[in-house]
């Protein structure tokens, strides 16, 4: 089972959610042996927990499986009795959250959009921050607020796709969370692995790794 850090995290994490099991395995099969190797299950995704159970004991050794939307203390547990590798949240965490985590060596990373926030969930824990809705603020946020605050591990989310990821990227982004921007919202509905293939090498492409 990979074990994540802020060090060998992997630049992209796929983001799915509300998709079957079936439909998240066909993702995650196609994701083994590429550059795309994190992915994250929405926790509001019916059925969440058992999902990211069964691909993490699938496919754990080759992809970090991980939960997303943990915006409370019982979706942390959730997380961690399913084999969730890393929690993420479209909010602030508590420190409940926080201290849930990290007990349980789930790697953090809340989300924040004012630099404050951003500060103040580094100063609670977090070892990747989350900016989102990142289409809002702009790729040149991500260099605007690490020029007084610094270099901060700092992972973009909402609105990025493989046309802009590498913009971000640029302006300072660590980390990119991706999920329409990469595949065809049908080709997972109907678990075409040809489509779902294609879809990756198109954004691998695109992106200097």
């Amino acid at each position: 089972m990979l074990d994540p850090t802020t060090s060998n995290y992997p630049k992209v994490t796929v983001i799915l959610r509300g998709y079957t099991y079936e439909q998240v395995r066909t993702v995650v099969k196609t994701m083994v042996g590429t550059r795309l190797s994190a992915v994250e299950v929405a926790m509001n995704t019916p059925g969440a927990p058992e999902i990211i159970k069964r691909v993490a004991d699938e496919f754990g050794n080759d992809v970090l499986v991980g939960a997303g939307t943990v915006i409370s203390a019982e979706r942390a547990h959730q997380a961690v009795e399913a084999g969730a590798r890393f929690a993420l949240s479209p909010i602030c965490f508590t420190q409940q959250i926080f201290d849930i985590c990290h007990e349980n060596g789930l790697l953090t990373v809340p989300s924040a959009f004012s630099p404050s926030e951003v500060w103040g969930m580094f100063e609670m824990g977090a070892d990747i921050v989350k900016i989102f809705p990142a289409c809002t603020l702009g790729p040149k946020y991500l260099k605007d607020i690490q020029a007084p605050l610094d270099p901060m591990p700092l992972m973009v989310v909402g609105g990025v796709n493989a046309d802009n990821c590498q913009e971000y990227l640029d302006n300072g982004a660590t980390y990119a969370g991706i999920g329409s921007g990469i595949f065809e919202k049908q080709d997972i509905l109907d678990q075409n692995e040809d489509a779902l293939r294609r879809s990756i090498e198109v954004f691998e492409q695109k992106v200097r790794w």
